[in-house]
């Protein structure tokens, strides 16, 4: 098959939201091969469909138990579920460690729901690169709910904030002092607070302090469940929180993801050019702004407009093979 019958096979393929193909094009996505590039503009005009709901808190805070139990509570409603599953990468492959899958084995090929882990490859904010790029095939896959499970998040790693539409946040007991944890960067990130393992001891004491907080939050302020995803308890009320919270926040569409993901991009884009960059300019910028003798401020709009010089295709810049965004 040639490589216009193959791109039109995996675009039907996502339309369908045939699990075999639909995975080949997330492979490609997140490769960034030219038929990945492909697929992504071809399925730009289908997007908006999906309830995207970000499940991001500490490490160890339940989030993959949690998650599984959703699966589970969305499909008694007849809601088709996609999750995104961010694992740390493999020190040796740099694959994904499907810690976070191993937990979801269950409805792993269940009909109406697809379940994918991706590596982080060492991309700091709990998400990965290709993490944008596969909810929007996710989303023209025409998946009712996606749930993107971030790694183990630390109180500055917020990225998802940027892709979700609703931010969990997960907040176990017994964990020290847990509105320390949550209060500088997650706290100001979510929409709902989940308090896990809900029949724990301590569990009394993190619904209070969480609630403290809230007070202290503008309107509209973050709801707070209390589960126990184990048993199943909670649950429901969580989607039914994440039902009201997509209601009332205000209305956004595929144009504002496709404008994060831009910008998102563009960042990514002009930091690996300017790591592999090799120009005298540039060594003659850092040297200067090491020696005191440019402004910051001067020195990023230099290198900025190196890194825009050298994205063109026209440019004569030597730069390093390594794949940069379009």
């Amino acid at each position: 098959m040639n490589a216009s019958g193959n791109l039109a096979r995996l675009i039907e393929g996502i339309a369908c939201a045939d699990t075999r193909l639909l995975a080949r094009a997330i492979s490609h996505v997140e490769n960034e091969t030219e038929t990945g590039w492909a697929i992504l503009r071809a399925v730009r005009g289908q997007l908006g469909h999906a309830a995207v709901v970000g499940i991001t808190g500490a490490p160890g805070a339940g989030k993959s138990t949690l998650v599984s139990a959703l699966i589970g509570a969305a499909r008694s409603r007849d809601r088709r579920v996609a999750v995104v599953a961010i694992d740390p990468s493999s020190p040796i492959s740099g694959g994904a460690v499907l810690g976070d899958r191993v937990r979801m084995e269950k409805h792993s090929g269940a009909k109406g729901v697809y379940i994918r882990s991706l590596a982080s490859r060492g991309h700091s904010g709990g998400l990965c690169r290709a993490a944008a790029r596969v909810i929007d095939v996710l989303d023209a896959a025409a998946f009712d709910l996606i749930i993107v499970e971030t790694v183990g998040a630390g109180q500055a790693e917020v990225d998802v904030a940027s892709l979700a539409d609703t931010v969990v946040v997960v907040c176990p007991p017994g964990l020290g002092d847990e509105v320390q944890a949550v209060k500088a960067g997650l706290m100001e990130i979510a929409d709902i607070y989940a308090v896990s393992k809900g029949d724990l001891p301590l569990a009394d004491k993190t619904e209070h302090d969480l609630r403290a907080l809230i007070r202290l939050r503008p309107e509209p302020r973050p709801s707070l469940v209390r589960t126990v995803a184990q048993h199943n308890k909670g649950v429901a009320e969580l989607l039914d929180a994440i039902d009201r919270h997509r209601r009332i926040r205000p209305a956004t569409g595929p144009s504002d993801r496709v404008r994060r993901l831009l910008v998102t991009a563009t960042a990514a884009a002009v930091a690996d050019v300017l790591t592999g960059l090799e120009d005298p300019v540039l060594e003659e910028l850092c040297a200067a702004l090491a020696q005191g003798d440019l402004a910051e401020r001067e020195a990023v709009g230099r290198a900025a407009a190196l890194a825009a010089d050298a994205l063109r295709p026209s440019s004569s810049l030597v730069r390093s093979p390594a794949r940069t965004s379009p």
